[in-house]
């Protein structure tokens, strides 16, 4: 067996495997790995069994929080944290507080995300962390604080203190604000913003300034915290960020959202004004915001608005609709049904379903039978939600005409729906769909029966079905000589990453299979959040297609740092086509999401993109041939 091979190597790698197959059978098989000579197998093992979240590994877990190896510390507390082991926080944090001071944690600058970092570096971020994950403050700060205050400036201090939600945390963030560091300072801001503390309000203020004197990532995130306190003083400086249009565009969509939170009264005049601007991300934006600034005259704003030209500025609409009564809105969403465009409908039949309009259920039965799947998916969802007469045997002959969609989606939704009403022939399609050809409506269905029948044993829905993209025994997966570096052509510049060729092999194929085959190029970038993401890969562009079927998740040990690539999804394995860059650290992303490349050159661009742009491109050099 892979677990016992001589190879170290190989014995780290059957680890992974086993953790990914998520099977609580595989406990038993990793944790004599904990006690393997090799440090990296151990290392490797406690990541495993944090991949597999059983809680009874924690006895196995706790005694590596004192390996000689400090990254073996680290990655069993990671997986300590994966697995909800809150009696383990003061023994985490002991570790954790054990590094706070070591030259490999005082030294580092703070910004920087180094990767591989040092091992004690890595213990210590790995262990704040996993006491994220645990919510234990009292730990964290036992760790990283003195008299109140942080050790270090260092980003991941930042970063636990704001993840952990609580309001003790507010001061030291303050202090943290006042740092150098761009991802220090975000984080500290995004924490005062969740504390709403009222302190934060004149220092986050004055990161709102002209173009170029404050990062990006900062400006996003003091944007949003000024929102979330309610700080109406900030409308005059976010105004003035909305109208410049030399502002970096995702800012500006930003300072509008914040604006419509505020209900500020003086920015409606400017809100109404980007209504009729040029781009249609603004104008839905601004329509989302004005609603939300002044919900009781936005009927009166309505009447003037005639049928924009962009989709989505007409489901930014649909959306807004169904913030208003349905004496006044009914009608027009009910006219919207119609809409040219597909993509439109979804937000419709989400805001009558808000409403509760009369006569709905049956329109949303007849939408089951819709020719376009993610119709019948918002149909389905909306069924589930209001269970109207005549919904149960209407969903169960919806998933069964969905067996012939290529996208799992309305299949989902109609199992998803019948769980809601729950009963026997609810139950019995659920049931039906353990066997459902694509491996992710499985996964759902069997996450369903747990919760309808949480007395009956897990069932069972083994073996995957389908072919994988290339063998296991491929060579060229196994044992690559190189990794591909991929191309993406943008109007601002080429971006360029490399493959995590032996991380995610199959998710890295998966993407060159795709490039191949052009699926790519000419796509729009459809979802933007400035000091997060540029997520692409919708064929749709509305964030809910794909490439007509999925493939496994390939968790990994690689951080989610700036220039990270990995892959979107719905739910476990539900990954296709989508991918994402972020633009700074996301610890919350790591080991949850296949992490499969790294910008290597051009993340300036990565920055520029804003939504609506198109992918003009995407090539891949193999080291000797481009694949296109």
């Amino acid at each position: 067996m892979l677990v016992r091979d001589a190879e170290p190597r190989i014995r780290r790698r059957a680890a992974l495997a086993v953790g990914r197959v998520k099977e609580r059978s595989g406990v038993a098989l990793i944790t004599p790995l904990l006690a393997d000579a090799d440090l990296d197998v151990r290392a490797m093992a406690a990541f495993g069994l944090g991949l597999i979240g059983d809680v009874s590994t924690e006895a196995a877990l706790v005694p590596l929080l004192a390996d000689s190896a400090p990254l073996v510390r680290g990655r069993a507390a990671e997986a300590l944290g994966s697995i909800g082991a809150k009696a383990a926080a003061p023994a985490i944090g002991q570790m954790v507080a054990g590094y706070a001071t070591h030259p490999a944690v005082a030294g580092m600058a703070a910004d920087d995300e180094k990767h591989p970092a040092p091992p004690e570096a890595d213990a210590f971020t790995l262990g704040l962390f996993a006491l994220v994950r645990l919510s234990a403050y009292d730990a964290i700060a036992a760790a990283v604080l003195k008299d109140g205050q942080p050790v270090s400036t260092w980003w991941p201090v930042a970063y636990a203190l704001q993840r952990v939600d609580d309001p003790r945390a507010a001061p030291a963030l303050m202090t943290l604000l006042g740092t150098e560091g761009k991802y220090t300072r975000a984080f500290a801001a995004r924490g005062l913003g969740r504390a709403k503390h009222q302190a934060a309000i004149k220092p986050l203020m004055a990161l709102l300034e002209p173009r170029g004197k404050t990062p990006v990532e900062v400006v996003a995130a003091a944007i949003r915290a000024l929102a979330q306190i309610g700080a109406i003083d900030a409308a005059a400086p976010l105004s003035r960020l909305a109208v410049e249009p030399t502002n970096d565009a995702n800012i500006r969509l930003e300072a509008v959202a914040a604006l419509g939170e505020l209900h500020a009264a003086e920015g409606i005049p400017l809100l109404q004004d980007l209504m009729a601007d040029e781009w249609p991300m603004m104008r839905a934006a601004a329509l989302r915001a004005v609603a939300a600034a002044d919900p009781e005259s936005f009927p009166a704003v309505l009447a003037g608005i005639a049928a924009d030209t962009h989709w989505r500025v007409r489901a930014a609409l649909a959306e807004t609709l169904g913030t208003v009564s349905p004496q006044l809105a009914g009608e027009r969403l009910r006219s919207m049904l119609q809409d040219d465009d597909k993509r439109v409908v979804p937000a419709v039949l989400a805001s009558l379903t808000r409403m509760k309009m009369d006569g709905i259920g049956p329109q949303l039965i007849e939408r089951l039978s819709d020719s376009d799947y993610l119709v019948r998916a918002a149909a389905a969802s909306a069924i589930g939600a209001l269970k109207p007469d005549g919904g149960v045997e209407a969903l169960r002959a919806a998933y069964k005409r969905a067996q012939a969609d290529l996208p799992y989606s309305a299949r989902a939704a109609a199992i998803e729906a019948l769980a809601e009403y729950g009963g026997a022939d609810a139950v019995e399609t659920v049931r039906d769909a353990l066997s459902d050809k694509d491996w992710a409506v499985r996964v759902r269905a069997q996450e369903l029966l747990t919760k309808l029948e949480p007395a009956t044993p897990l069932a069972a829905i083994a073996p995957v079905p389908g072919a994988p993209v290339v063998p296991y025994d491929d060579e060229t997966l196994t044992s690559p000589e190189l990794s591909p570096h991929v191309f993406i052509d943008t109007a601002y510049g080429t971006i360029e990453f490399e493959l995590a060729v032996l991380d995610a092999p199959q998710t890295a194929r998966n993407f060159v299979e795709l490039v191949k085959k052009g699926f790519f190029n000419g796509l729009e970038v459809h979802r933007v959040v400035p000091n997060f993401v540029v997520q692409d890969g919708d064929p749709r562009g509305d964030g809910e297609g794909g490439p007509g079927y999925t493939i496994r998740d390939e968790l990994n040990d690689r951080p989610y740092l700036r220039g990270t690539v990995g892959m979107a999804r719905e739910w476990r394995d539900t990954s296709g086509s989508q991918f994402f860059i972020t633009h700074s650290p996301q610890p919350h992303l790591d080991g949850r999401y296949t992490a499969f490349g790294h910008v290597v050159k051009g993340i300036e661009i990565v920055d520029r993109i804003k939504p609506g742009d198109v992918i003009q491109r995407i090539r891949v050099w193999n080291g000797s041939s481009w694949q296109e």
